[in-house]
């Protein structure tokens, strides 16, 4: 075990081999109190527990605690990862994992599911987003980080895990005995009705806008090689992604050199801004997309850009507003660093931070419903960062939901559907395409 005087000679040099990268990009030192002092406690804590407590302490545990403590004082998107969980978390963005299908975020010092991916244990167990998540195996799970969440919750395919949830409506909590899968996300599926296709786009993985344009001609071919007369394009309840994908996937259906994204760093600076490319743009038909309040991130990056350039109409609900983008850093004992960086921006310059993307018309999950108010969103996330104020200089661009003037009438190949809002949006492009 390493002395105390060895710590605090290792976060002194770390402190002095950053300074010059500080001043280099003309900032302004921190004062020796507000940075010097506080590593001065903060070893001296250290010191403290490795000399005096009283039992043996895992080091490696210790300084891990430390660094996700730090963080937690941040936004709920900004985590670190053990090397256990950031190697799950290049796994996941590959499309594949063990568990159960749950994505869950922090609320206070609990958790609720913020997804429950599709043909999932989960999502056949009937876990709904914003369900709170009380233990896991019996083991309470307030007070938890995020990654020791995580971690119990994946595991090899066929072993099982026991869930304690809480739901509005539930007089106690309820029990459910989970068989973890092997998860294969397919982020891209898709039906034709009658000339007119449903795209869902389940993830923002790799190669997604890839397989979007594969199952686009698949479609095609079974139309008899004809023009659709329509695409809906869902992304209902999908969480996000990878950036990169997100404009890839906006790219398909824009000609080229429109922006589709734009992302602003610290002090409001433009760090850069995403185009459409000429080339492989899908033909002019009608299309829409299906929002509610899963669709997260890099799914409300493509509405916004399609909604932005008049592309395509929104119909579903409020999606769930988390307009930050995080890079991953890997580190050098294997562990990952998620951290926000930026802010990021439609077309039209709107941050849908906290508020999410307004849908042109408001079609619920069933009729005549109101939407459900337990969803769970950005703006409920404890540490969220807040709507930015809108600047006299920018355009302030407001989309307000609105009714059918007359609710589109179902066609034969739509009348047996049970999915309401797949429904209507199906009835609605045939009206338009008829």
């Amino acid at each position: 075990m390493r002395s105390p005087h060895s710590w605090r000679s290792t976060l002194a040099a770390g402190l002095l081999l950053l300074a010059p990268s500080v001043q280099a990009e003309g900032r302004t030192p921190p004062p020796r109190t507000s940075t010097y002092e506080q590593l001065e406690v903060f070893a001296r804590v250290l010191s403290y527990v490795e000399n005096n407590y009283v039992e043996p302490v895992d080091e490696r545990k210790l300084m891990y605690g430390a660094i996700q403590g730090m963080l937690e004082t941040l936004d709920p998107h900004t985590v670190f990862m053990p090397p256990e969980v950031f190697k799950e978390m290049k796994i996941d963005t590959s499309g594949e994992f063990g568990g159960v299908g749950l994505e869950v975020a922090r609320q206070g010092e609990g958790f609720v599911v913020s997804a429950a991916l599709d043909e999932t244990p989960a999502a056949r167990a009937g876990i709904r987003v914003g369900d709170a998540l009380v233990a896991i195996d019996g083991e309470r799970v307030r007070g938890l980080s995020l990654q020791d969440v995580l971690q119990r919750l994946r595991g090899p395919a066929g072993k099982r895990v026991l869930l304690t949830l809480m739901r509005e409506g539930f007089s106690a909590p309820r029990e459910l005995a989970l068989i973890r899968d092997h998860i294969r996300i397919i982020a891209v599926e898709g039906a034709l009705y009658g000339g007119v296709a449903h795209v869902r786009v389940k993830s923002f993985q790799d190669r997604t806008a890839y397989y979007l344009r594969k199952e686009l001609e698949r479609l095609r071919t079974l139309n008899g090689g004809q023009p659709l007369r329509g695409v809906v394009l869902d992304l209902r309840n999908n969480p996000g992604g990878l950036l990169e994908q997100a404009v890839a996937v906006s790219d398909v259906w824009l000609p080229g050199n429109l922006p589709i994204v734009s992302t602003r760093g610290r002090k409001g600076t433009q760090m850069n801004e995403e185009r459409s490319k000429d080339r492989d743009t899908e033909p002019d038909y009608p299309l829409v997309v299906l929002v509610n309040a899963g669709s997260a991130s890099a799914s409300e990056i493509v509405a916004g850009a399609l909604q932005d350039h008049g592309r395509a109409t929104i119909l579903g609900t409020q999606t769930f507003g988390k307009g930050s983008v995080q890079t991953v850093i890997e580190l050098e004992d294997g562990s990952g660093l998620k951290l926000t960086i930026a802010r990021y921006y439609t077309p039209h310059g709107r941050s849908i931070q906290e508020k999410g993307i307004t849908p042109d018309f408001w079609v619920p999950e069933t009729p005549g419903g109101k939407g459900a108010k337990e969803e769970q969103r950005e703006k409920d996330l404890e540490r969220h960062f807040k709507a930015e104020p809108v600047s006299a200089s920018e355009p302030q661009v407001r989309v307000h939901p609105k009714a059918f003037a007359q609710e589109p009438r179902d066609w034969d190949v739509t009348s047996a559907l049970s999915d309401y809002q797949l429904r209507t949006a199906l009835n609605y492009l045939n009206d338009l395409a008829s």
